[in-house]
């Protein structure tokens, strides 16, 4: 198999890759590496915005497989449109959960015991005490069960919390309980003191935490965006946070990154890191495993891992 691979990682620092196609760098540079008639795989590159990512896709008449080094891929879904039939479309499962799962608990923790209080006040040299709410003993309610979702709770075990509500977009049965189906969302906000988001972005959760979702959150409780922005309507969790009556964590926001003058910036109650879920050391060797698994995979004409869609099939 001699057709081109296009990776985003150099070839020579990932070990146990194939014999047999010809491996090419490409990490969003303005000039391609070889033409993109003749890749058959493309692995895309990792946190670069949208249009690049897609702007050798409409040339690559020849590719076989599409393969993202993220958890989501929305940032993908424009070009594929000019992709040919049959091209199996994969996303980074196992990739991501360790970093994410960091993350979500990093923020539910920063923002329940007020660190960035703590650190404002470092800053003015002043002590601020006081109570400030555990984690301990609270409701959690997962939106979106998926790897991810499952790497969360994984690390919210060891902290005593009350319950894990699940919720997916079909109902299902796991070793730690149920997950229940998105219909039943509006019924389990209420019972919530953490919400958190960790759904791929599609047209179901496009504005999922919309107005009535927020509205639905119990007085006090904890909104936590580690999926797309726009799985949360902003303007609605703006007029929320203005009252005081629930608070929010994001690691994503739409518009991302917000404008300097954007009011996201200085709404009470909200803590924002700037998407940093994935990008952690733990990335870079689980990419490289995923990519020689893949790839030996490809190049054995064995079955890939993680097919999103493959372009050209029916969704009935």
């Amino acid at each position: 198999m001699t057709a081109d691979v296009w990776l985003p990682i150099p070839p020579d620092e990932i070990d146990g890759l194939p014999e047999g196609p010809d491996y090419r760098f490409w990490n969003g540079e303005e000039d391609f590496p070889a033409d993109p008639a003749d890749c058959a795989f493309y692995v895309v590159p990792y946190m670069k915005p949208s249009p690049l990512c897609v702007r050798p896709m409409g040339r690559m008449s020849n590719v076989r497989v599409v393969q993202t080094l993220s958890a989501g891929i929305d940032h993908v879904e424009p070009g594929l449109g000019h992709l040919p039939a049959g091209v199996r479309l994969c996303n980074a499962r196992g990739v991501h959960e360790a970093s994410t799962g960091e993350l979500t608990l990093a923020l539910i923790l920063a923002s329940l015991r007020g660190i960035p209080d703590f650190v404002r006040a470092q800053d003015r040299g002043e002590w601020l005490g006081g109570f400030r709410p555990a984690l301990a003993d609270k409701n959690v309610l997962i939106v979106g069960y998926g790897s991810i979702g499952e790497a969360i709770e994984d690390r919210l075990v060891p902290f005593e919390v009350a319950q894990v509500a699940r919720v997916a977009r079909s109902e299902r049965t796991t070793a730690r309980g149920p997950v229940h189906p998105l219909t039943e969302l509006p019924a389990l906000l209420p019972e919530a003191d953490v919400v958190i988001l960790s759904t791929p972005l599609n047209e179901t959760t496009r504005g999922l935490a919309g107005a009535d979702f927020l509205s639905r959150m119990k007085d006090g409780a904890l909104l936590v965006n580690v999926a797309r922005g726009p799985v949360v309507d902003t303007k609605a969790l703006l007029a929320e946070l203005e009252t005081g009556r629930i608070t929010a964590a994001l690691d994503v926001t739409d518009p991302e990154p917000p404008a300097r003058e954007h009011p996201l910036w200085r709404a009470p109650g909200v803590l924002i890191s700037p998407h940093v879920g994935g990008p952690t050391s733990a990335f870079l060797p689980r990419a490289k495993r995923l990519l020689v698994d893949q790839l030996n995979r490809y190049v054995n004409r064995e079955p890939l891992r993680n097919v999103i869609l493959t372009t050209g099939a029916s969704t009935d």
